[in-house]
């Protein structure tokens, strides 16, 4: 690949709306930590729902919304890309690439339609059983159209669990094992998304596995497995420690190859860039499919820079990747 010879102005974009924004500030902040210096000139934007802000020297300047530049003393600076380091709304769920798209503007993550239909639980799952892709049993349903909710536990089999439609790193998730407490789970889970999915609970290991391009081919990362104690890979487990994420996973060779090839089938089926991280649950050996993840978290002790360490390489050299997919290097 040929390396630009002047250093490229990279927006890292974090934060965002969601109740992810703590880990984004993380992942974005570990991701400015490990760009080259000598590659990249490196301007970390903070973004919420009321102020778009690069801080540079602990100090904050607006960006100028109205074609993403930054002025800057009696100059503006223009990106040549920008690392989307958001988890859930806005760099997750497309609202951010779109804006982008209008711009012109590159970015590392995919494009507002992949990202908008890889965020949607219940229309990625439709895609990943069109593509012969088994997933749990499952049921959409909207809060305000719910009528008798005792129609949903008669349709699938304790015990299921109730999501949000549209959120990540285990927000609005709930594990129901009788049917007298899905209504008022029903309840909180809307509280994130009116569009709520149920889904049956499935039995085995639980394995992730990340998705990116390197030298001009996908590849699958080495596969971790998931062990905790809690209910499931909530967010405790996820980033404050109640879990064992073992890297590569200690499985057997052809059931993890079948989950690569998933992996990969669903990154190019849903034409996604950059890094995915899809998860499943192996049942009698079987992957199936719980979700993807656009953005995946790259904080410290998130699962793709383990991933990535244990493929042989380093987190620079994925951002580095990253960045130059986007560019079209």
């Amino acid at each position: 690949m040929d390396v630009p010879q002047k250093r490229l102005k990279v927006a890292v974009v974090m934060g965002g709306f969601s109740e992810e924004r703590e880990i984004s500030l993380l992942s974005g902040a570990n991701v400015c930590e490990h760009l080259n210096p000598k590659l990249f000139e490196i301007f970390p934007i903070d973004i919420t729902e009321t102020s778009w802000e690069c801080i540079i020297d602990n100090k904050r300047y607006p960006i100028d919304k109205r074609d993403f530049s930054l002025p800057l003393n009696e100059t503006v600076i223009h990106f040549d890309v920008v690392f989307n380091a958001i988890h859930g709304s806005p760099g997750e769920d497309g609202l951010l690439a779109a804006y982008f798209e209008l711009m012109g503007v590159k970015q590392t993550a995919s494009d507002h339609y992949s990202s908008a239909l890889s965020f949607n639980k219940r229309d990625l799952l439709c895609i990943a059983r069109d593509l012969g892709i088994p997933t749990a049993k499952s049921q959409a349903i909207h809060y305000q159209n719910l009528g008798d909710y005792s129609k949903v536990a008669e349709n699938l089999k304790l015990p299921v669990f109730v999501k949000a439609n549209r959120s990540g790193s285990s927000f609005g998730i709930e594990k129901i094992e009788v049917a007298e407490a899905l209504h008022e789970a029903i309840k909180r889970v809307a509280a994130v998304d009116k569009d709520i999915l149920i889904e049956e609970a499935l039995v085995g290991p639980e394995i992730t596995i990340g998705v990116v391009r390197l030298n001009d081919k996908l590849e699958a990362l080495p596969a971790t497995l998931i062990e905790t104690d809690n209910v499931f890979f909530d967010y405790e487990a996820k980033y404050q420690g109640a879990s064992r994420e073992i890297t590569p996973a200690p499985l057997p060779q052809p059931m993890i190859e079948t989950a690569n090839d998933m992996a990969i089938k669903l990154h190019h089926h849903l034409g996604l860039q950059g890094v995915s991280r899809s998860e499943f649950i192996l049942v009698d050996g079987v992957p199936h499919l719980l979700e993807i993840n656009t953005t995946p978290g790259l904080t410290k002790k998130s699962l793709i820079p383990q991933q990535i360490e244990a493929h042989g390489s380093t987190l620079a050299a994925l951002c580095e990747a990253m960045i130059y997919e986007a560019l079209g290097h």
